[in-house]
């Protein structure tokens, strides 16, 4: 698991700059039983509509091309709160 680890770290860090470039950005969380890689997106991402579609259309299919062995990659960033 440790060697996935880094390869997932490694591929997560190539895919970087293109959030950094629209003023986000991604936290490695854990890679649990399944082989589900689970992400916190941050800055702009953290609170962006289109996150989860930047996630899965994204960040997991570059993952899942990378490393074949990941099967899913989970967004595990906190819902915004409003305060109204």
């Amino acid at each position: 698991m440790e060697e996935l680890e880094a390869k997932v770290k490694e591929a997560l860090d190539a895919f970087r700059p293109q959030l950094q470039a629209d003023g986000g950005d991604m936290e490695f969380l854990s890679i649990d039983e399944q082989k589900r890689v689970h992400l916190k997106l941050t800055g702009a991402c953290g609170s962006c509509p289109m996150a989860t579609m930047t996630l899965k259309m994204g960040v997991e299919q570059f993952l899942k091309d990378a490393c074949p062995e990941v099967t899913e990659v989970v967004n595990d960033t906190p819902a915004p709160e409003f305060g109204f």
